[in-house]
């Protein structure tokens, strides 16, 4: 695992939270309007369909409560930006469970309603510095909010994707979020300055080893949309396609990220 940057950029609580149930709320209000046709259909997800992947959605906000509920650890043995680097070998279970979950769930709004019920119940009496005690170790309570933003962000991407006509809004700060998150996990996996990665307007951060800049425009830069970024970020897209496609500015000879990418899938 890649070692995290002494300096972590900070959120705030008040605005991480609010970003997370604002978003669940659109992704329930996009479900909610889904027949069983569009929830049997499957998602570029492999083997996932529609309704399993609406269910793996709920579960990663049930999980903050669960959390939540649980005994309290004593300190947070992981930070934010070790969240990209550890999930992929809860991948497998994750998965099962959430295939599982939308086979004994044939109501996906009340359980999203009993979802979202628990977790403002349970915020409210929260301390956002508070340890969780999680599948892969303990966070914060902020920090694993601001993962929830990641989870919600990227599969509302996948929801939109799957289902024709389906237009999900994605809330502002929780998209800024995600798209921080996951800029600062690429300069954690590629520490240097000779590298400029630009996502306005949310993020830029230096990255990849080489000749360090000081003034002026760096001589390698790399600059696209937040959203195309994430989906980069978290295999949706692929680099030749992204260049191809013109959604994407890369110049210099350290500007090929290719080989960086996906950071988590």
């Amino acid at each position: 695992m890649p070692p995290a940057k002494k300096r972590t950029r900070t959120y705030d609580p008040v605005k991480i939270r609010t970003a997370v149930l604002t978003q669940f709320g659109h992704v329930r209000n996009g479900v909610r309007g889904l027949g069983p046709e569009q929830l049997a259909g499957p998602t570029r997800l492999g083997e996932w369909t529609v309704r399993d992947l609406a269910a793996h959605i709920g579960m990663t906000v049930e999980s903050v409560s669960v959390a939540l509920d649980r005994e309290e650890p004593t300190t947070a043995a992981f930070g934010l930006l070790d969240y990209p680097f550890i999930t992929a070998p809860l991948a497998p279970a994750i998965a099962d469970g959430s295939r599982a979950l939308a086979e004994r769930t044939p109501d996906l709004d009340a359980f999203f309603a009993r979802t979202e019920e628990r977790i403002v119940e349970r915020l409210a009496a929260a301390v956002g510095t508070r340890p969780l005690a999680l599948r892969a170790g303990s966070m914060t309570l902020t920090d694993y909010l601001v993962t929830r933003t990641v989870e919600l962000v990227v599969h509302t991407d996948d929801l939109n994707a799957a289902v024709p006509g389906l237009d999900i809004p994605v809330e502002r700060q929780a998209l800024a979020a995600c798209t921080r998150l996951l800029a600062d996990a690429l300069a954690v996996k590629a520490p240097g300055a000779s590298t400029e990665v630009r996502v306005p307007p949310y993020a830029v951060v230096q990255c990849v080893e080489g000749p360090r800049h000081t003034r002026g425009t760096p001589p390698n830069v790399v600059e696209t949309d937040p959203l195309t970024w994430i989906r980069l970020a978290t295999g949706r897209l692929d680099w030749k396609t992204v260049l191809d496609d013109a959604k994407l500015s890369a110049s210099g000879e350290r500007a090929d990220l290719s080989g960086l990418l996906p950071l988590m899938s």
